[in-house]
């Protein structure tokens, strides 16, 4: 098990509140967003990478439909079994558990992907790139919403702050102090929006169009293959 992969097992059982608690309840809102802009029609066929305990997933079956299809796909077990737990009533979506590097489906499968906070986490951002171009159908779009770089160096400031200030001590609360503070350094380490927009390009897609939220805070780059 890799630490990321033991750092969401840990986490799982009070994420949402955490998420709720940490965003003021936007992350609703930015993952709904996400959703809207693949544009899905009734009936398609979806996939939500690195879902977690399953809000985008279900964003997606409401989306589609009950004659569609959705996959959510996460690599660790307990986020699983609460996405589960929660989605009894979503008859077309199929949970798995596996790798967002190696997903377990066939070339040209869905119509929409979404990856919501997932992408900085892989450990081959390039690689998670390409899957999801296979594994779209021509035309097909993905959707990949993160924290992103600020548009200013007062936002940015503003960011280490938040995350330092506010998310690590709310996360000590719950003793997961330690869990929450690997967040900082992987938005660091994560691409600028043009150096990750150069990277879905090379991945092969041909429009990418990036929306940065909150001033850059966060941000959804939209791919089309």
């Amino acid at each position: 098990m890799t630490e990321i992969q033991a750092l969401f097992e840990r986490i799982a059982p009070i994420y949402d509140r955490l998420n709720d608690q940490l965003s003021f309840g936007l992350h609703h809102v930015w993952k709904q967003m996400a959703v809207d802009w693949l544009e899905l029609p009734k009936g398609a066929a979806a996939l939500d990478l690195c879902c977690g305990t399953g809000d985008l997933t279900r964003a997606l079956a409401r989306q589609v439909g009950r004659q569609g299809r959705v996959v959510g796909l996460d690599f660790a077990k307990a986020p699983l079994a609460i996405a589960r737990q929660r989605s009894c009533h979503y008859s077309q979506i199929e949970w798995v558990e596996g790798n967002a590097l190696a997903v377990p489906c066939a070339d040209q499968t869905f119509q929409g992907i979404t990856i919501g906070y997932g992408l900085r986490n892989v450990s081959d951002i390039p690689q998670a790139l390409s899957e999801m171009f296979r594994l779209l159908i021509p035309g097909g779009r993905a959707a990949i919403l993160d924290f992103s770089h600020p548009q200013t160096p007062a936002l940015q400031q503003f960011q280490q702050w938040y995350l330092q200030q506010w998310v690590v001590p709310t996360a000590r609360q719950y003793g997961l102090a330690a869990e929450y503070d690997y967040l900082w350094p992987s938005i660091q380490a994560f691409p600028t929006p043009p150096t990750l927009c150069d990277l879905i390009q090379k991945a092969g897609f041909q429009r990418v169009t990036h929306y940065p939220l909150l001033g850059g805070l966060m941000a959804i780059t939209i791919a089309q293959k």
